[in-house]
């Protein structure tokens, strides 16, 4: 795959750091059950957070690859709807504590800030600010087990990709929940997306429902 160009830096918000009680405690015999995790800012003692309603869904009709006007994207894939009360992120496979992760358990772990261009090669290029949570933050949470090698996005609509380990933890990476400031619309992977600045936009999965490391 052709080297993209060099990006800047993201910006992250240093002063956060994420504390997981966990239910279960694994054990060598069998694998845990999935664990109910609770994220808290331990600089402040509680994550505090700007409610976020489900976003609406879409009423115009856009044919692939035609631009947004709302957010500027081009528009690719079929709208999934999420409802954002019930969704999770799961995090499973050869993992010590399987997640079962909520919207706002994502948007209390450390935040991350970067605009890289979206490029679907001699289709189109997007520009915009995406915002979420580092990919490796989550694994770290999870907490990988040695052998693993291999990360597999699972998308609601179906669609999923593996990437090696290595790859998916890389520091730019990170799985956004807004674009421009604000919450991801349902077109453009409301309520999770990937993020990956040196990979075309194919690997920029929306709709995120699973990571399973293999």
């Amino acid at each position: 795959m052709p080297s993209k160009t060099p990006l800047p830096p993201a910006t992250e918000t240093p002063t956060r750091t994420i504390e997981a009680k966990l239910n279960n405690t694994p054990t060598t015999t069998q694998p845990p059950e999935t664990a109910t995790v609770s994220i808290a800012v331990t600089t402040s003692g509680a994550c505090q957070l700007e409610p976020v309603a489900q976003p609406p869904w879409p009423t115009d009709s856009l044919r692939p690859n035609e631009r947004d006007p709302e957010t500027g994207l081009h528009v690719t894939g079929k709208p999934q709807l999420i409802d954002l009360a019930t969704y999770r992120l799961k995090v499973t496979g050869l993992v010590n504590n399987p997640l079962s992760l909520t919207y706002d358990d994502l948007r209390c772990m450390r935040k991350v800030t970067d605009s890289p261009e979206l490029i679907c090669p001699q289709v189109f290029i997007d520009e915009a600010t995406w915002t979420g949570v580092p990919i490796k933050d989550v694994l770290e949470l999870a907490g990988v087990q040695p052998g693993a090698k291999k990360v597999t996005l699972v998308s609601a609509d179906g669609y999923e990709f593996s990437i090696p380990l290595d790859t998916a933890i890389g520091e730019k990476n990170f799985l956004a929940y807004e674009v421009n400031g604000i919450p991801l619309p349902v077109r453009h992977g409301f309520p999770l997306r990937a993020v990956f600045p040196s990979m075309w936009g194919s690997y920029w999965i929306k709709w995120l429902i699973e990571i399973r490391i293999s």
